[in-house]
C-alpha cells in the first residue's frame, strides 16, 4: 500500500514538474505585441506633444498680421467709407482715415448706428436711474456725472420722465486718436418730451405736452488694440 502510494506521488511530481517547465517556457517568451512599461513621465510627455485636436500658428510677417490676412483697407475701400461722412481732404475726412488705419474695423455708419442706440439708451437709463445699465455705457468721468446728478434728484424726491420722439441728425464732427484710444465725437439733434415733478407730481421743469429740439454734442471712446469692440460716451456738451 505504501509502495503504491509512494509510486503515485511520485508520478504526480513529475507530472508538475512538466507542466512548470512548459508554462513557464510559454508565459516567459515576449511576442512582441505587448504593452512597454508603464512610465508616468513619458505619458506625461506624450500627451503635450500630441494634443486633442490641431492647432497650427499663422505665420506672421513684418507688420505683425498674419500672412494671409490684408495690411489693412484700401484707399479706394476708405474712400468709399467716408464719403457720406466727410468731404474728401477736409480735416474731419484725414482725421478718420488715420482712425481707419489703426483700427481697420471701423465703419462710419455703423458706428453712428450703434452712436444712436446708446444716445437712447443712456436718455433712458438716467431718466430712470438704472445705474446698471449706465455703467456699461458710460466712462469713469460721466458715470460720476451721471450718477451724482441722479442722486440728488433722489435726495429731493422728484422724478423724471424723458420721451425721446426721434433722432433727427447725428453727424460725426470730430475724430482722433490719443495714447492708443480712438475718441469720436458726435452731435446729436433730437426731439425729446422732458418732464419733472415733484414728490406730490407736480411738474417742476419742463412740459408733458412740448416737444423739445436738443442738441446734445458726445464723445465716445475705445481701445484701439482692445478686443472689446464697445464705445463709451466719456464727455457730454449741451449745445443748447
Amino acid at each position: 500500500m505504501s509502495e503504491a502510494f509512494d509510486i503515485y506521488t511520485l508520478l504526480f511530481l513529475v507530472l508538475a514538474v512538466v507542466i512548470f517547465i512548459r508554462l513557464r517556457s510559454v508565459l516567459g517568451r515576449r511576442t512582441g505585441s505587448e504593452r512597454p512599461p508603464y512610465d508616468p513621465y513619458t505619458r506625461a510627455d506624450a500627451k503635450q506633444s500630441a494634443p486633442e485636436g490641431t492647432v497650427v500658428a499663422l505665420p506672421r510677417g513684418r507688420t505683425g498680421q498674419p500672412a494671409n490676412e490684408p495690411a489693412g483697407p484700401s484707399a479706394e475701400d476708405i474712400e468709399e467709407r467716408l464719403e457720406r461722412f466727410a468731404k474728401k481732404d477736409s480735416p474731419l475726412s484725414k482725421s478718420l482715415t488715420a482712425l481707419i488705419k489703426a483700427d481697420p474695423s471701423f465703419d462710419p455708419a455703423q458706428f453712428l448706428d450703434g452712436a444712436k442706440a446708446a444716445y437712447e439708451m443712456v436718455v433712458g437709463a438716467f431718466a430712470e436711474g438704472d445705474g446698471k445699465m449706465l455703467e456699461q455705457l458710460l466712462g469713469e468721468d460721466v458715470l460720476e456725472g451721471f450718477t451724482r446728478a441722479i442722486a440728488e434728484r433722489e435726495q429731493r424726491g422728484e422724478t423724471l420722465t424723458s420721451t425721446l420722439v426721434g433722432i433727427d441728425k447725428a453727424d460725426i464732427i470730430e475724430a482722433e486718436i490719443k495714447d492708443r484710444q480712438a475718441l469720436v465725437t458726435v452731435k446729436f439733434v433730437s426731439e425729446l418730451i422732458s418732464v419733472t415733478r415733484d414728490a406730490d407730481g407736480e411738474v417742476v421743469e419742463g412740459d408733458p405736452k412740448k416737444v423739445r429740439e436738443v442738441t446734445d454734442i458726445w464723445t465716445f471712446a475705445r481701445e484701439v488694440a482692445s478686443r472689446n469692440p464697445n464705445w463709451k460716451l466719456v464727455a457730454t456738451e449741451a449745445a443748447n
